[in-house]
């Protein structure tokens, strides 16, 4: 039941994005600004009649992968050991690529919108809530700090994943404090990049330290 309810709510997403391109679609301009420069000024453009791909085209796609994943996990990497939280992982990408998109179209019909602010604080938002859960993740190739050494040993993916959960939600706040106070520029980036490389280096540091101790074979399964 529950991994039926976090496939319906992304198809509702999918659809309702789906119909948002529908009413906006007559409001656009014939070249639509799909990117933007640190300045929230747009530097990159496509056609109006590709805007379809970057909202309910990509969220179709990364739905069909949620849905694949689990059926492509070689085995003792399974996804199925942490089922819900991976759907509930993926269901938050699908969320941001609406939200995403909705400012997309909404900066397309015309509207003053500070695009830098609006998406740094929904990736900010993504990020404090992935830490939320990433203590549950199991060793998979899919989700996750999938580093060679947190790959290779169970007991350093489940530090790196407790540490990585600590840090996540400490980057994803000071993001969304960051935006809240409308600071503008790569400041607001610096939080998010240094969770994505913080826990890389700890899986490193904490595998050497078990090398180091041999702690690193012969160690009993924690499945």
């Amino acid at each position: 039941m529950m991994t039926s309810k976090y496939f319906v709510f992304a198809i509702i997403l999918t659809i309702a994005a789906s119909i948002a391109t529908v009413v906006a679609y007559p409001h656009l301009p014939a070249i639509v600004p799909t990117h933007w420069d640190i300045h929230n000024q747009p530097n990159g453009y496509s056609p109006k009649s590709m805007i379809f791909i970057f909202g309910p085209g990509l969220m179709t796609f990364f739905l069909l992968l949620t849905y694949a994943l689990p059926w492509l996990s070689p085995k003792q990497f399974e996804v199925d050991t942490f089922r819900d939280t991976y759907l509930y992982i993926m269901l938050l990408i699908i969320t941001l690529l609406a939200y995403t998109y909705g400012i997309v179209l909404w900066a397309g019909m015309g509207h003053a919108v500070n695009i830098g602010r609006a998406i740094i604080g929904g990736i900010s938002l993504l990020f404090a809530l992935l830490g939320n859960v990433m203590g549950k993740i199991r060793r998979n190739f899919y989700v996750g700090v999938r580093t060679p050494w947190a790959l290779a040993n169970e007991r350093v993916w489940n530090a790196t994943h407790r540490f990585a959960a600590k840090v996540f939600v400490i980057a994803g706040l000071t993001g969304l404090a960051l935006t809240f106070f409308d600071v503008n520029g790569w400041l607001p980036m610096v939080p998010l990049m240094a969770a994505g490389l913080v826990p890389v280096i700890y899986s490193l540091v904490i595998y050497k330290q078990m090398e180091s101790r041999g702690e690193l074979t012969n160690l009993p399964s924690q499945r």
